[in-house]
């Protein structure tokens, strides 16, 4: 053997312990990111994920409501304000993917302080990615707002906080929601208000999954360190990921809530903040919070020239109803005038005038003693779906629940002429 070809075998034993060495610390690396997503999730080690790719055509369905059990309850913050519930299907059939982003619709009986029986209809967002055999949802403690009592939004929630037990059995609908995680490699942001964090961690769990190099970013907007959800996993996981950027904003910090450990900046998200962190690239913005960051961010974001479809946005509850008010009747922050119609209602033969005054169809039913069953008031759940005797509807927002043909939801709705309803 001549020197040369034993200088040859030693460099390829050396390339094939470098290559053995390289792969080892490769997979112990994709095994340490892996099991941090399990703590963010709080699901199982080695549970299966369903991230296949959807056709823009079909969803997670099945007809109707389906049966749901309570598989465990998990408080998500230091204060409790926030509790995740992971749910199994009870007939125990396969479990459909969804959407990182979409949500589920719950019909539950509650018991609301007069005594009264009622069933509430609420949509909450599915906050982790597919999973194989179980969906969590995460619920925030709320109570009614001033400017909204029949809304009731703390009705259910502190129905599930208080009296929901592991065991008990929920009816679902299916995942649905036209917010979504985008097929595209383009660089993401995620801005979440509050409670709107929860789509935004499905999001971003399935993100970092299917494309670890991809460029993330989390502006996360909440009060204090008693409201921050998955604290702890969400700053391993930016420790851990180099393409993933975490930034906590708090507007009203604690005495022991440290400036650049606990958050990273204080008072809330804007355009400001968000330029002083991104460069001057394509994103993908995801965009879900209470109305006033809606209302002002969303406008701003088109303002620095984002492209509109390059900005995806959610708003929870009432808030929902004016959030895009700007692609209405509210142009520039302008009233436009409303035609004058006349809105009936067949079924209960009232013929009420259309002046624009009421927010919706469903509110100027309401206002009158007609009962239109109603849920989310936001275009998600279709509780309140009605069949169009005669008539257009125009609708303030693109509704989550695709309506039957001949249908509307007047939770949404304005009338565009006169109007007949099947209520």
């Amino acid at each position: 053997m001549t020197v040369l070809e034993l200088s040859l075998y030693v460099s390829l034993a050396i390339a094939i312990q470098v290559t053995l060495l390289l792969s080892m610390i490769l997979y112990r690396y994709q095994r340490s990111f892996r099991q941090l997503k399990v703590q963010v999730s709080g699901t199982p080690a080695g549970a299966e994920y369903l991230l296949e790719e959807l056709p823009e055509d079909q969803t997670a369905t099945w007809q109707g409501w389906r049966e749901f059990e309570v598989r465990r309850k998990v408080f998500e913050n230091r204060n409790k304000s926030i509790c995740s519930f992971y749910l199994v299907p009870k007939d125990g059939k396969a479990l459909p993917s969804f959407r990182p982003g979409q949500f589920l619709t719950f019909r539950i009986p509650v018991v609301e302080p007069t005594g009264e029986n009622k069933e509430v209809v609420r949509c909450y967002s599915l906050s982790d990615m597919p999973l194989a055999d179980v969906y969590r949802i995460s619920v925030k403690r709320v109570s009614a707002p001033a400017d909204h009592p029949e809304f009731s939004p703390g009705l259910l929630s502190n129905h599930l906080h208080d009296n929901v037990r592991n065991g008990d059995v929920l009816l679902v609908k299916a995942p649905s929601g036209h917010f979504y995680l985008d097929k595209s490699d383009t660089s993401s942001v995620f801005i979440a208000g509050g409670i709107g964090v929860t789509p935004m961690l499905s999001m971003l769990s399935a993100s970092l999954e299917r494309n670890p190099s991809r460029e993330t970013w989390l502006f996360y907007g909440l009060k204090n360190s008693d409201e921050h959800m998955v604290k702890e996993q969400l700053e391993k996981l930016a420790v851990q990921h180099s393409s993933f950027h975490l930034r906590v904003i708090y507007s009203q910090p604690l005495p022991d809530d440290v400036l650049g450990t606990d958050y990273q900046h204080p008072g809330r998200i804007d355009l400001a903040l968000l330029r002083m962190n991104l460069s001057r690239k394509p994103y993908q913005f995801y965009v879900c919070g209470p109305g006033p960051m809606m209302e002002s961010l969303v406008p701003a974001l088109e303002e620095w020239g984002v492209p509109e479809q390059q900005i995806h946005y959610e708003a929870f509850g009432p808030a929902s109803i004016s959030r895009l008010a700007r692609q209405g009747h509210l142009e520039s922050g302008v009233d436009v005038p409303l035609e004058k119609s006349t809105v009936t209602f067949s079924k209960s033969g009232q013929s009420l005038d259309w002046d624009g005054s009421a927010l919706s169809l469903l509110e100027l039913a309401e206002d009158n003693g007609i009962k239109i069953d109603s849920g989310c008031r936001a275009g998600g759940c279709g509780s309140c779906e009605t069949v169009i005797v005669a008539g257009e509807v125009e609708y303030m927002q693109v509704p989550d629940f695709d309506p039957s043909p001949g249908s509307c939801l007047p939770c949404i709705a304005r009338p565009k002429h006169d109007l007949e309803l099947e209520a």
